[in-house]
């Protein structure tokens, strides 16, 4: 980013499809003076099934458009985008502050009294390096136990939070967890917090729910802090787009963004 770079021009958000929303809502609240991009790659969701070299390359269209919008800073807010992408967006980019996500395996280790973490996450990010040096750097003292959700990231990007669909589908994934005397269960994809209601009606109150949409936004403020170019406001009102049909996102919008907009399709 060049230093010349306003400290009123946007940042901006991607993520695989809706998902992200849960980060951009937590950088709302912790940051209600910036104005925010959003896209929604959903017309190639889930990444969790897709190759890291075809991430890669999502992951520059969507950072070249978003740049092209004027945005100041990035956030990849997937796990999935940011094991495959965020290295050489970073390499791309030096200047421009890039922030990416990772599952919360550090705070779970932390907060586990049983030693057994659950790990609700995509294939994709189960499978990759970085977690698997995750948990040798955070879990060797604990029992990490993973589970794959397939489906469940195309059932929250349908709106469907509390179908009893969606609730079958994700007692089939908590049931082998709680099985295990697991605890503390980590959220490992960003469209997984809006099912936490839904969740937490499947769990005994006694298991700790953690997601990393704060942890973001509070890094999202400390990197733009840092180079001087956190906003004064007023925020513009929100802009979206989307690779898929926008009509589908504008449809779910409300139910998680908290209001209506329009969406664009993504060009």
């Amino acid at each position: 980013m060049p230093s010349s770079a306003s400290s009123d021009a946007p940042i901006g958000v991607f993520d695989s499809g809706v998902g992200g929303l849960s980060v951009l809502r937590e950088i709302r609240a912790l940051l209600p003076n910036e104005s925010l991009l959003y896209v929604a790659d959903s017309g190639h969701v889930p990444y969790g099934d897709k190759s890291p070299e075809f991430i890669r390359e999502r992951c520059r269209v969507l950072a070249e458009f978003l740049l092209s919008q004027g945005a100041k800073a990035l956030v990849l807010a997937c796990n999935t985008a940011t094991v495959a992408g965020v290295a050489e967006l970073r390499e791309r980019y030096p200047q421009l502050p890039i922030i990416g996500m990772e599952p919360a395996v550090k705070p779970a280790a932390a907060a586990t009294k049983a030693g057994v973490v659950g790990v609700l996450a995509t294939t994709g990010t189960l499978k990759s390096a970085k977690f698997a040096a995750l948990l040798d750097r955070f879990a060797c003292d604990v029992r990490v136990i993973t589970q794959p959700c397939p489906g469940l990231v195309e059932r929250i990007e349908a709106g469907e939070l509390e179908s009893a669909a969606t609730r079958a589908l994700l007692q089939g994934f908590v049931a082998p967890l709680l099985a295990e005397g697991c605890d503390t269960l980590i959220l490992g994809c960003t469209h997984y917090p809006f099912i936490k209601p839904l969740l937490r009606t499947l769990l005994p109150a006694s298991i700790s729910v953690i997601d990393t949409g704060a942890a973001v936004a509070r890094h999202v403020q400390r990197m733009l802090s840092a180079q001087g170019v956190l906003a004064s406001g007023p925020a513009q009102p929100a802009q979206f787009w989307s690779s898929a049909e926008p009509q589908a996102m504008q449809h779910v919008l409300p139910l998680l963004w908290g209001k209506a907009a329009e969406v664009l399709p993504l060009p």
